[in-house]
């Protein structure tokens, strides 16, 4: 004999649905979709060898051969950006993943079990939201040495408490509504409620949440590279490359800076517009 329950029928499918938006977010989205497909196909999207550098060709401006001109070690400014995108959307990617699944994961303990359990972690992960994640990082990088592994797996920790209480409290709104206790009268285990079903009507919301946190890991990440404590040359990232082309500045080239900065700014925004605009929606209010 199956029971029909009804707050099922409330699944993500359905809420992902109502996030069509307008549009400056259509416009954002389509962004963010050429900037992953460039990082994607960089390696053959890039004309030249963003590593190579002629110092005799060093600061020159657009051209022909090099379309957004070249820093003062004569590496070509356009195909760096290409190839920097992949760095500088590869990082953050790494750091919302394991942020995400982990605070799911710690957010819906919580809920579930409640009492000391709760108590103790919520103060743990007061402490650790305490700390700004720039700043969690720069404490990697001192510890464990320049690159990227470590200000990723820091962040990625500090990142962690917004998802964790986002989660905890969406579960805990949801094990109030008559559907939870439904499944757990059928005599399903806690795991399987908590997973299979309240996680995805949760999810749309965990997801938007998740796109801005994407946002500003770029930006910490893009900061940490312009402090020289990120992805190291030959490497191109759009953090480095703003770091490196401060010279070309005052020599009146500059677009090798303005250019990688122009595109951190383009992502960042884009994503936490997709990302208000979905928790807008989420919550029932227009955008």
């Amino acid at each position: 004999m199956s029971v029909q329950i009804a707050g099922v029928k409330r699944g993500p499918a359905a809420r992902l649905r109502a996030l069509g938006g307008g549009w400056l977010q259509n416009l954002c989205l389509l962004l963010l979709v050429l900037f992953v497909l460039v990082s994607v196909f960089a390696p053959w999207l890039a004309p030249q060898d963003p590593t190579y550098g002629d110092l005799g060709s060093g600061l020159v401006g657009p051209s022909a051969e090099h379309w957004l001109g070249t820093d003062q070690g004569g590496h070509d400014t356009f195909s760096a950006l290409i190839e920097g995108s992949r760095t500088s959307l590869v990082g953050p990617l790494a750091v919302v993943l394991f942020s995400t699944v982990t605070g799911i994961a710690v957010g819906l303990f919580t809920a579930w079990r409640g009492g000391w359990a709760d108590t103790v972690i919520g103060r743990l992960l007061d402490v650790v939201f305490a700390f700004p994640a720039l700043l969690v990082a720069i404490l990697a990088v001192a510890i464990f040495g320049k690159g990227m592994t470590a200000p990723v797996i820091a962040m990625s920790l500090a990142y962690m408490p917004y998802t964790a209480r986002l989660v905890r409290g969406l579960a805990l709104q949801e094990q109030a509504r008559p559907y939870i206790a439904a499944y757990r009268v059928q005599g399903h285990s806690g795991v399987f409620v908590a997973v299979r079903r309240l996680l995805p009507n949760i999810g749309p919301t965990v997801l938007a949440q998740s796109t801005v946190n994407f946002g500003y890991a770029l930006l910490d990440l893009a900061a940490l590279s312009f402090l020289g404590l990120g992805v190291q040359p030959p490497t191109p990232d759009w953090g480095a490359m703003i770091n490196q082309s401060q010279a070309a500045v005052l020599q009146g080239q500059p677009l090798s800076s303005t250019v990688p900065a122009v595109a951190v700014v383009l992502v960042v925004v884009a994503f936490n517009v997709v990302g208000e605009n979905f928790g807008d929606r989420l919550a029932g209010r227009d955008s």
